[in-house]
């Protein structure tokens, strides 16, 4: 997968958790979760294009580390709005994989960049 097509894919994520909050009740507790889901998912994608875009390899590495600390933090507010009932379990199996799935590229790429090789994400 390239750069361009995990930028992609990270602010698509972003959209459909965007997609999910604004299908929540308009209850005081579920908007509070909905908030929090919108900052951090969208924060995924937006820390991914500064990572791409970092200084040093120190710098990718650090921003890289935020993405993946604001991608578990979605998937932490996806399983709070499921325990609350806001939403069926079922309605929220696809949008966790992709969750889990960047989560593994991000760490792998914070893995790669340590051992100071060649990134998972070519260019």
């Amino acid at each position: 997968m390239t750069r361009e097509e995990f930028r992609k894919r990270t602010f698509q994520f972003g959209i459909r958790c965007i997609r999910l909050a604004e299908s929540l009740p308009k209850t005081t507790t579920s908007q509070v979760a909905a908030k929090q889901l919108i900052r951090c998912a969208t924060s995924v994608g937006a820390n991914y294009r500064a990572a791409i875009r970092g200084r040093s390899r120190a710098d990718f590495i650090s921003r890289m580390g935020i993405v993946e600390e604001e991608c578990d933090e979605t998937l932490y507010w996806i399983e709070i709005i499921i325990e609350l009932g806001l939403v069926p379990a079922a309605r929220t199996t696809e949008l966790q994989r992709e969750a889990n799935e960047i989560l593994s590229i991000v760490v792998s790429s914070i893995k790669t960049a340590r051992k100071g090789t060649k990134s998972q994400i070519s260019t």
